[in-house]
């Protein structure tokens, strides 16, 4: 073993680590699922972008949904044997597929292996800042940035394009629950070359501002409160005093701020 590959006990240390996160960040997401106040999974469908595969573990064994879809461009080792072995122990159907939300294609050809054209639920867990496509904007964090020296664009961050990101997640789901956690300023460790980079306060003003015009906005934390015209005032506090926000978007006629969608 080379001296700095990690040994087989920190190996199960850290993926103990990262259950253990799953599970306290999902004590936080769960609340999102609820229908005027209760949680009915039963008979529900779920498409989780950006898998961990422990959230559908978790909310296979305390709420029984019907499937439960995981998708990422690289799915963590265990992914195979929890699919496998969770047809011992749950009512749940776990599928996992290699697979990029960015990727039509291939997304389009797990929606009709799966023969879902709509999900109940899309649940994004702290992935949204990984949805990247746009231009790079590193150079708006680090004036020293370069784009043409760095080949490999390790140090670049797309920009992120809200308007279509949003449309496509709610071409998948009816309900798309938001779980992320942010701080700019320190480095993404799953950064993929310049699909990552944690969203900024700016950035999340932009988001927010979007969904406020086009769709239902309902926070779950850190405080619970819908999205409108006279909460947006609320933001700005929320996101210096927070560095985590869950969140549900849906569909509606009805727009919550401003007069026309943008």
């Amino acid at each position: 073993m080379a001296p700095d590959e990690p040994t087989e006990l920190e190996i199960c240390q850290n993926l103990l680590d990262s259950w253990i996160d799953s599970m306290e960040e999902l004590s936080e997401i769960q609340e999102a699922f609820a229908v005027e106040g209760r949680i009915d999974l039963n008979g529900k469908t779920i498409l989780d972008v950006g898998t961990d595969c422990v959230k559908p573990v978790y909310l296979a064994l305390k709420f029984k949904p019907n499937r439960i879809v995981g998708i990422d461009e690289s799915l963590p080792y265990i992914a195979s044997d929890i699919m496998l072995q969770s047809r011992d122990f749950a009512e749940t159907e776990i599928r996992f597929y290699k697979c990029s939300f960015l990727n039509e294609s291939d997304l389009d050809r797990v929606l009709r292996k799966e023969k879902i054209a709509m999900f109940d639920y899309v649940l994004v867990s702290k992935t949204l800042h990984h949805l990247r496509t746009g231009e790079c904007v590193a150079v708006e964090r680090d004036k020293g940035h370069d784009c043409r020296r760095d080949r490999a664009e390790k140090n670049c961050i797309y920009r992120f394009d809200e308007k279509e990101v949003f449309k496509r997640l709610l071409e998948l789901g009816q309900r798309i629950i938001v779980y992320e956690w942010f701080s700019p300023h320190e480095e993404d460790d799953d950064k993929v070359r310049g699909r990552g980079g944690y969203l900024t306060t700016d950035e999340w003003k932009r988001i927010f501002s979007h969904l406020c015009r086009n769709y239902r906005v309902e926070f779950v934390r850190p405080q619970r409160f819908t999205l409108d015209k006279d909460s947006m005032t609320k933001i700005d506090l929320m996101l210096r005093k927070s560095d985590l926000v869950c969140f549900y978007i849906e569909k509606t006629n009805q727009q919550s701020c401003g007069d026309q969608p943008k």
